[in-house]
């Protein structure tokens, strides 16, 4: 069995700090494109870099603490027809992160167990940890107090569709429990994703609050989808108002800062952006695994067509490190599985396009 990395993971405190990429550009000569991250490969829409950048005048000045109009104008994005009824469970924070932190922080206390995937997004176990919750094992037949399932999942790529969601929910969490289901990148599904997402559903996560006492909370970290992972923007769309009501009791104030406010107000505006990513991220996506197949046979490749990464396993501890390190020394790199995932003959790599994959390639020749 793989051991835990213990060692300094660049900038990160392997002791006390949970792993993430997207570190390495910052300490290259070369860099040519982050592959360590699952952000959009279209990069920040130019719409809403001009409305970030144009804000910036407005800095001398607080954060609207109501985080308007950019949180209504994001209650329109996820509910065209209903944000009127629905706006007032959502509530944006400084990253997914931040909202993770405060919806754990109010869970009741006792067990926690994540989905039923080999391994998944670590912040909502770093942060059931700091907490002081009993940590139940992938797969154990236990329901907890705390539920958490990343879907789709990153890195391994699995989705469950909303009836097997349901099922999961109902098969592992205690009455009167918190389920937190992080749909970060459920969004690349399709033009269609509103319907396959678990927001969709008021009348099953209120029926489950009235009759079984379980809190759904649906998060988002917006920060992939439209490539803005500096600005820090997130949110929780919660199962009540009363909920949402507690989360901002205890949340800092401005903790969205006016930079991020004002992408997020334009960038839901952008229709445009949002067709070429559901067109194109399909397209680059096969393209990029039928090269790799084509070189190294014996990979195996995971997730779902309409993602924005592919989940890798090479076979290999070895080799992965060495995929590792020669992306990193032509400035593309790649997130290894080892830190964080434990399963260090993985390696995930974003969906890119063409020209930026051929560095990548040139890069792995040797391998």
């Amino acid at each position: 069995m793989p051991t835990a990395d213990t060692t300094s993971n660049g900038p990160w405190d392997a002791k006390l700090q949970q792993f993430h990429g997207g570190q390495d550009w910052a300490h290259m000569d070369n860099f040519v494109e982050d592959f360590s991250v699952t952000t959009n490969a279209f990069g920040m829409p130019d719409s809403a870099m001009t409305a970030a950048i144009q804000s910036i005048s407005h800095g001398h000045h607080y954060p609207p603490a109501d985080q308007e109009p950019a949180r209504s104008s994001l209650a329109r994005f996820l509910w065209p027809a209903e944000f009127e009824s629905e706006q007032d469970r959502l509530i944006l924070g400084n990253g997914a992160s931040e909202l993770i932190d405060l919806v754990i922080r109010m869970a009741p206390k006792g067990t926690w167990k994540p989905g039923p995937f080999r391994t998944q997004y670590k912040e909502y176990e770093r942060s059931a940890r700091n907490n002081n919750f009993e940590l139940l094992p992938v797969g154990s037949a236990d329901k907890a107090n705390v539920a958490c399932l990343v879907n789709p999942c990153n890195p391994t790529g699995d989705y469950l569709e909303l009836p097997d969601l349901k099922l999961w929910i109902s098969a592992n969490v205690l009455p009167g429990g918190y389920v937190l289901i992080d749909e970060s990148m459920q969004p690349w599904h399709s033009a269609e994703f509103r319907e396959h997402s678990l927001t969709s559903q008021h009348e099953y996560i209120r029926k489950m609050y009235d009759e079984h006492k379980i809190s759904i909370f649906v998060m988002h970290s917006w920060t992939k989808l439209w490539c803005c992972t500096g600005l820090r923007l997130g949110s929780v769309v919660c199962p009540t108002v009363d909920h949402m009501r507690a989360i901002k009791k205890v949340q800092v104030p401005w903790s969205v800062n006016i930079v991020a406010l004002a992408f997020l107000n334009a960038v839901v505006a952008d229709e445009t952006y949002l067709r070429k990513t559901w067109q194109m991220t399909p397209v680059w996506r096969r393209q990029t695994i039928n090269l790799l197949k084509e070189r190294f046979p014996g990979w195996v490749f995971y997730g779902r067509d309409f993602l924005s990464w592919i989940w890798v396993d090479t076979g290999s501890e070895v080799t992965a490190q060495r995929a590792v390190d020669l992306a990193h020394a032509a400035g593309v790199p790649v997130r290894s599985g080892r830190p964080g995932y434990n399963l260090p003959s993985f390696v995930r790599l974003a969906v890119r396009e063409p020209t930026k994959v051929s560095v990548l390639l040139d890069a792995w020749k040797s391998l």
